[in-house]
């Protein structure tokens, strides 16, 4: 273990305490939106350029999800009606819920 820590925490740097604490001030939100010929595409937006990596993640969620998807303008896209499931997959990675 390091001999670095966190200024504000004082726990070790080792941890990324601050990623924790970034990903939970942000409010994110699930839209599902209907495509050409009907086809609907779960859009998740509200990210935190800075502290999130965003492909990273996409990449995460299709994986689990076994869809394929996008991300485009800090905002993932993904295949499909997916409203039911992504909350919980978000809440274990950190992330809060917008209303």
């Amino acid at each position: 273990m390091s001999g670095d820590f966190n200024s504000i925490t004082g726990l070790p740097d080792e941890l990324d305490i601050d990623g924790d604490l970034a990903r939970a001030d942000q409010r994110v939100s699930i839209r599902v939106d209907e495509r050409r010929y009907g086809k609907a595409m779960t859009i998740v937006e509200g990210f935190d350029d800075s502290t999130t990596d965003v492909s990273d993640l996409a990449s995460e969620l299709k994986s689990q999800l076994a869809t394929g998807g996008t991300v485009s303008d800090g905002r993932i896209e993904l295949q499909g009606d997916h409203r039911n499931r992504l909350p919980d997959l978000l809440e274990e990675r950190g992330f809060e819920l917008a209303d």
